[in-house]
């Protein structure tokens, strides 16, 4: 069974069930019958798309567009099968990921290199190519027509060089991917969000996400559309946290620069120090082992992220700066 959440008229969403509930949303844009997908989650979430169509009263025709924040696997990981079920869709791409979902084997590779081969099999199956021509690569600006409502490509680098978020023009509001972190439900506390930000391993540009960051914030959105999990709104809020957290996070790996061979593991005690600490500022109410149930991989993530950038970029003039 599908839970269908409408957050605004022709805006909803599903949980992608993948890993676990309320981990990643997939979401729906509806226009005159005609509808965008954004992001993908896993092949695996397929019938939960048929469905929230079936629920909808839409057919797989009905869709014009899937739309790729990025091309992350538990973003992308689906696109080449929904494309072979979606007879009408364009694959909506940033242009450095195009040549990704065209021949998918280097993001495999690239997963392998994270989780192991058995755990990314577990994780994502096969992964299906898309064929050249039902891919659109969409720069900066880039307008899509969805039954008459205008969404627009917004280049959001940082979490990784080939991230776009999605503006409606109808509403206002920004579908952003992991371009504006993560905000897990199980922190809410009385129906106020945290967030956290959201690095990735290989990609990861400090400089280039609080640039992403504070481009989304001047457009003023009444409300986000995050990847991990739902929607937010008190953006301007939130976004003053996100940017406070990311230059803490990137003041510590200055300040673990030269650890030597323990450098991975200082950097993950910094990171569970950060968060422990927000979580007392914000009231958290999850106990010691949830928060760790929850946070203990993307921890981990990011202590690799913090640690390879490290190792490709000199260390700034003065500590503490976003470089």
């Amino acid at each position: 069974m599908v839970d269908l959440l409408c957050y605004e008229p022709g805006i909803y969403a599903f949980d992608a069930g993948y890993l676990r509930p309320r981990l990643a949303a997939i979401y729906l844009i509806v226009e005159r019958g005609r509808v965008a997908v954004v992001d993908t989650a896993s092949k695996a979430c397929l019938p939960r798309a048929l469905e929230a169509l079936r629920i909808l009263g839409l057919s797989p025709a009905s869709v014009d567009y899937v739309f790729l924040t990025h091309v992350h696997l538990d973003h992308a990981g689906g696109a080449g099968a929904m494309m072979q079920a979606f007879p009408e869709a364009r694959l909506v791409v940033h242009p450095r990921g195009a040549r990704y979902m065209a021949d998918p084997t280097p993001l495999f590779a690239a997963v392998q290199a994270v989780y192991g081969e058995a755990k990314a099999r577990e994780l994502y199956g096969e992964l299906l190519s898309v064929p050249a021509e039902r891919i659109l690569a969409a720069t900066d600006g880039h307008a899509l027509d969805l039954g008459g409502r205008i969404l627009v490509c917004l280049d959001t680098p940082g979490h990784a060089r080939h991230h776009l978020s999605l503006l409606d023009t109808h509403g206002g509001g920004i579908f952003a991917g992991e371009a504006f972190g993560l905000s897990l439900r199980e922190w809410d506390v009385a129906g106020r969000p945290s967030i956290l930000p959201a690095i990735a391993p290989t990609q990861f540009d400090p400089a280039a996400m609080r640039t992403s960051m504070e481009r989304i914030l001047a457009r003023q959105p009444p409300a986000l559309y995050l990847a991990h999990f739902g929607r937010i709104r008190d953006v301007s809020r939130l976004g003053g946290d996100l940017l406070r957290l990311l230059e803490a996070q990137v003041a510590l790996a200055e300040h673990e620069r030269d650890s030597g061979s323990d450098r991975g593991a200082r950097l993950l005690v910094g990171l569970w120090a950060l968060v422990d600490a927000e979580a007392a500022r914000q009231g958290w109410r999850l106990a010691a082992g949830a928060l760790h149930a929850l946070l203990d991989e993307y921890l981990e993530l990011n202590a690799q992220a913090l640690d390879g950038w490290l190792t490709h970029h000199t260390a700034p003039r003065s500590s503490g700066a976003v470089t």
